[in-house]
């Protein structure tokens, strides 16, 4: 995590993650105790909305092994553990859906087409496809085991965007990235626009 300040920062503080980093920033004139405020209240807004690095600051799962890893790691915070994955793989031949899962075999296959996503993103769709392993139907039962990731609504909400815009033609190269900064903008108390 990382402190900014600004002496042409006067009234706002902001929040972002850049290179992997936590960044606020805030006014030059801050007292020890106002930074000490601001960054945990700063904090607690990035981590809330979600735009962070892969879970522990570790790094995106780049190989079928980390992402397997990674996938028994959702198991375990989302599911109790109970969805135990034989295999869990990046594959290149999904071009209409996110993900795959064969209850039966317990394999689990996402689309390539994920890894320039947000995090959040590809870890609603994994545990998507850990729930499958568990609840084959798309039931009342499946979606609540999704109820315990709180990224749902809102990763559900990116897929059908970018596959709304993909669908009409935008070029990948435009496509989101989530990568914008999180918070910026609050002002404290006392202070005039």
């Amino acid at each position: 995590m990382e402190v900014r300040r600004s002496a042409r920062r006067t009234r706002t503080v902001a929040a972002f993650w850049e290179n992997g980093t936590a960044v606020v920033a805030i006014p030059a004139r801050f007292t020890a105790a106002q930074e000490r405020e601001w960054v945990h209240r700063m904090l607690a807004k990035l981590h809330k909305q979600g735009e962070r690095p892969a879970a522990s600051g570790r790094r995106r799962p780049a190989t079928d092994e980390a992402l397997a890893a990674h996938a028994a790691r959702l198991s375990t915070t989302y599911l109790g553990g109970r969805a135990t994955p034989t295999s869990v793989r990046w594959v290149s031949n999904q071009n209409s859906r996110w993900g795959s899962a064969t209850p039966a075999e317990g394999t689990i296959r996402l689309s390539d087409k994920l890894r320039p996503m947000p995090q959040w993103v590809i870890d609603y769709v994994l545990l998507h496809e850990l729930a499958h392993l568990l609840v084959a139907s798309h039931n009342t039962a499946f979606w609540q085991l999704l109820e315990a990731y709180p990224e749902t609504g809102r990763a559900k909400a990116f897929l059908e965007g970018v596959s709304y815009a993909t669908s009409r033609g935008l070029d990948r190269d435009t496509a989101p990235s989530g990568r914008e900064p999180v918070h910026s903008g609050d002002t404290w108390p006392g202070d005039a626009d």
